[in-house]
């Protein structure tokens, strides 16, 4: 069963990504090389390929060392706490300033709550309990903090920024560093409640249980 669901969800993943990378360089295709950096700065679409290798490695490299890794309990949280925030951000900051037709449709609700949920699923399902810390979170904030100093540089660099709450263009570099750290507090939230649901379901001791 649990190859089954990864081996599904790693196609639906590799598909959702193609669709919105041709629907994206469709609309200008002279601009191939910039349209593929800005494709790779949204953070929905770097989580979503996390997402599928965290789908797919698994299955097709489970012997190698980075499909352990990617199989291993710490890695599949980390991505778990991403794949969260990116659906629940959507939802409540974006939804409302996007209305996507057609196959655009298709491929947002691919990214933003089908992928999350089975990655969430995933974890609740077939990962084993018990292996994190309350330390993990806040190494699991490297990511989104990388990501952060990327998008700045890239967007000073370029004038394209990829949500409006990272636009400081638009909204200055106070307000924009205010909206982030909201965002990385947002983050550690999220990552704790993955410790909390880890501990909480994790077995009970042998010790524990037979006294």
């Amino acid at each position: 069963m649990k190859t089954l669901w990864r081996g599904v969800f790693a196609l639906v993943g590799l598909f959702a990504l193609g669709l919105q990378y041709g629907l994206m360089i469709g609309t200008d295709p002279g601009r191939i090389a910039a349209l593929t950096l800005n494709f790779f700065s949204f953070f929905t679409i770097l989580t979503n390929v996390l997402v599928m290798l965290a789908m797919l490695l698994p299955v097709v490299a489970g012997r190698t060392g980075v499909g352990r890794a990617m199989a291993s309990s710490g890695v599949r949280a980390a991505v778990t706490m991403y794949a969260v925030v990116v659906g629940l951000v959507y939802h409540f900051l974006l939804h409302a300033t996007w209305n996507p037709q057609g196959w655009l449709y298709v491929v947002n609700i691919l990214l933003h709550y089908v992928m999350p949920s089975a990655m969430l699923i995933d974890w609740l399902v077939f990962v084993p309990r018990g292996q994190l810390t309350w330390r993990d979170p806040a190494r699991w904030l490297l990511f989104p903090l990388a990501y952060g100093g990327w998008t700045l540089i890239h967007g000073l660099a370029s004038d394209w920024w990829p949500y409006w709450f990272v636009n400081v263009s638009e909204q200055g570099l106070a307000r924009t560093a205010a909206y982030f750290a909201a965002l990385l507090i947002f983050f550690l939230i999220v990552g704790l409640a993955v410790v909390a649901i880890d501990r909480s379901l994790r077995p009970r001791d042998r010790t524990t249980m037979s006294a």
